[in-house]
């Protein structure tokens, strides 16, 4: 069985309004290239995965552009099901559980999409699966949302956001996210998707840094 999300709605917002306090105060910058939001559709966020503060950064993200243009009602996370077992806290903040290579993976993946079927809901995922390199180039990107993206009944709009990290001429680090529109769950097709972001990515790290041929 899995561990289903308890949100509390006004904590996430409280969360949200420390967390962009907080981040402000680490980071020298945190600079949004953005997307266009489509109305009455939920959200997947997908990004890339490369760090401790990845969850923490998407969640500036989505308070702080994403919420502007459409009203985020849910915030939604998959963790894996020992995080949550030894943290029960987290599902008061929206996440809920997932465990790899059991039969629950299944049920998992299908409260993913019904979470999705709703207006204004978010679900935050990392197609890579696993931590890798901010500078790698190519975005390797598990099945999971092939399973989910499917099942969705209702409206949901794909955003992927490729994040990097710079120092420039600052003690303190800025983050850079620049983010696609991938289309809805009526138009999705796996491979595309993945061909998709993968452009993007490639042109994201040209505009980020000075690009060099290897």
């Amino acid at each position: 069985m899995i561990i289903k999300a308890k949100q509390i709605p006004w904590l996430i917002i409280v969360a949200g309004k420390i967390l962009t306090w907080f981040l402000r105060k680490r980071f020298k910058k945190m600079v949004i290239n953005g997307v266009d939001v489509k109305a009455g559709h939920s959200i997947m966020l997908m990004c890339n995965h490369f760090s401790f503060w990845d969850g923490f950064w998407a969640a500036y993200l989505c308070w702080n552009e994403i919420h502007k243009k459409q009203e985020i009602k849910g915030f939604y996370i998959m963790v894996l099901k020992k995080q949550m077992e030894m943290n029960p806290w987290l599902k008061y903040f929206g996440c809920f559980s997932v465990a790899p290579g059991t039969t629950t993976v299944n049920e998992s993946l299908a409260y993913a999409a019904e979470l999705l079927n709703t207006p204004g809901n978010l679900l935050l995922m990392y197609p890579q699966g696993n931590l890798e390199s901010n500078h790698v180039r190519d975005i390797v990107m598990k099945d999971g949302i092939n399973h989910i993206v499917p099942q969705i009944k209702g409206n949901c709009q794909l955003i992927w956001s490729s994040n990097f990290i710079e120092y420039f001429e600052s003690l303190r680090p800025s983050v850079y996210y620049h983010l696609l529109g991938c289309g809805t769950n009526h138009d999705f097709d796996f491979q595309k998707l993945g061909n998709e972001i993968n452009t993007h990515h490639k042109t994201a790290v040209k505009k980020q840094f000075r690009f060099t041929d290897d």
